[in-house]
């Protein structure tokens, strides 16, 4: 039998909890009735039974058991605490013939022990002496957590990829919970929720089954997190995982709206209140950087569509250069590589080769003339760049693409256009835009000439080299051909 706090001692949430157990009726009651008297929230069990059961619907900060009990003694409920409830203080009350018993005890993880006959200040003095600790282990427990989320809410400002957000999100969160397993779904507003980021604890390979997630999102909907036993939380699974001890499922909520969960696996302990708390904390946090992460998503899909659609245009105007803007990027791309620059600055480049002929569509000179162009023909040809320019300025978001788009057609000994910049005046983008350009544009066939052969094409390259190319340029393009052609020669 569970004897439930009282009226007489109903606490706040500040009020430490204490749970006396004991089969001797008499013995926990005088406790009860003693701790209760000096301000604490007692409950009462007969057994180990008991507690256990107590426990697992109510939450104290401290047990003081006896020794030898029925169904189940002190030292065996013991190593239940220490494996499902951690953070509770336990005292063990024992007789001057299991002195050493008490001390083993203590040796597995008992706070301290008490002798019968007790004196109740005694018991008292024991009993704050462990609140204190614990509220020191409390307190830096609070801190450390406090820094994790600091740290994390660092990682995830400056972030706006999603993959980066996602794996902070599960460093802070194995750090802090230790999970056997972790999974990160996110509606990814196209073909539904979607199975996004997992992290497993090293050496483990546990089988997490299939999950409801539809009934998981509209549980989390509430914006209740999902935590407990197994028992607690088997009709979330069409087949509950083999073993599994503990499952916690937090929503990753943004204003009114549930963009996904996490979900936390634990194959040797329960997850407790206080780490729901956390979870929740850390959640809240990440919901709005993945938030940030899938506009920033939707924004680069829109500028890669807006590029792929007026490369389109561009080529619409000249039947011959169907395909030139993919081939110039994707030369581009491969040269940028074999320099060695960011992964941004690659990006970068390649998406300016996409765009580096915009300026066409200001030209009026038709593109498809087989004839050689007069000079004013080729001064309008010419204007391309600026034209360019001018039109990429209007449209922030590709302002970036300008520097390649304008310098594109200057010469490393200064004698190109429009600005007649010299060496490494001329950015690097446009230099490599510049090799990639005129490569793809010898190699294709053109209203008044067949294409030129890979060969006749390289050494025209290699002559240019240092006048009209950066030689870092030239042989970086070279380099990346050899690699896809299989050649010797660089």
């Amino acid at each position: 039998m569970i004897e439930p706090l009282t009226e007489r001692n109903a606490y706040k949430d500040e009020t430490p909890r204490l749970l006396v157990v004991d089969d001797e009726k008499v013995i926990r009651e005088i406790l009860a009735d003693f701790l209760t008297m000096e301000g604490f929230a007692v409950g009462m069990a007969r057994d180990g039974v008991d507690a256990l059961d107590e426990l697992a619907h109510n939450q104290y900060d401290m047990v003081i058991s006896d020794l030898k009990m029925p169904r189940m003694g002190g030292l065996d409920l013991l190593e239940h605490i220490r494996k499902d409830h951690d953070s509770v203080l336990v005292v063990i009350m024992t007789g001057f013939g299991t002195v050493e018993t008490a001390i083993e005890a203590m040796k597995k993880g008992a706070y301290d022990y008490v002798l019968k006959p007790f004196k109740v200040e005694e018991v008292v003095h024991i009993v704050r002496r462990g609140l204190e600790k614990q509220r020191l282990i409390s307190e830096n427990i609070r801190l450390k957590e406090t820094l994790s989320l600091y740290e994390m809410s660092e990682a995830l400002a400056s972030s706006l990829s999603l993959d980066q957000v996602l794996d902070s999100l599960l460093d802070t969160v194995a750090k802090e919970l230790s999970p056997d397993c972790a999974t990160v779904f996110v509606d990814n507003q196209r073909t539904g929720i979607d199975l996004m980021a997992r992290r497993d604890a090293p050496r483990t390979e546990h089988d997490v089954g299939e999950l409801d997630i539809p009934l998981l999102i509209r549980e989390s909907d509430r914006d209740i997190p999902i935590v407990g036993p197994m028992a607690a939380v088997e009709r979330f699974f069409f087949r509950p995982p083999p073993g599994l001890v503990s499952f916690m499922s937090v929503p990753l909520r943004v204003r009114s709206n549930v963009i996904g969960m996490v979900n936390l696996y634990s194959w040797n302990r329960r997850f407790t209140e206080g780490k729901r708390k956390l979870i929740r904390l850390l959640c809240a946090r990440a919901a709005a950087s993945i938030e940030n992460a899938r506009l920033y998503m939707n924004l680069q899909e829109t500028f890669r569509d807006t590029i792929a659609g007026l490369a389109r245009a561009i080529e619409a105007m000249d039947k011959y250069t169907a395909g030139h803007s993919d081939r110039v990027s994707e030369y581009s791309r491969m040269a940028a590589q074999e320099l060695g620059l960011p992964d941004e600055d690659v990006e970068l480049i390649a998406q300016t080769a996409l765009m580096h002929d915009i300026g066409k569509l200001g030209c009026h000179t038709n593109l498809n003339n087989p004839g050689k162009l007069t000079d004013a023909e080729y001064e309008d040809i010419k204007a391309h760049p600026a034209y360019g320019r001018d039109i990429l300025e209007p449209i922030t978001f590709l302002n970036p693409l300008i520097p390649g788009v304008l310098h594109h057609h200057e010469r490393w000994d200064g004698t190109g256009y429009p600005m007649a910049l010299q060496g490494e005046e001329i950015p690097v983008i446009a230099r490599v835009l510049a090799v990639a350009d005129t490569y793809d544009a010898m190699t294709s066939n053109r209203a008044y000439r067949k294409a030129l052969s890979h060969a006749t094409a390289v050494a025209e390259i290699v002559r240019c080299s240092t006048t009209q190319f950066d030689p870092d340029a030239v042989e970086a393009l070279l380099r990346a051909l050899a690699k896809v052609r299989g050649d010797n020669h660089p």
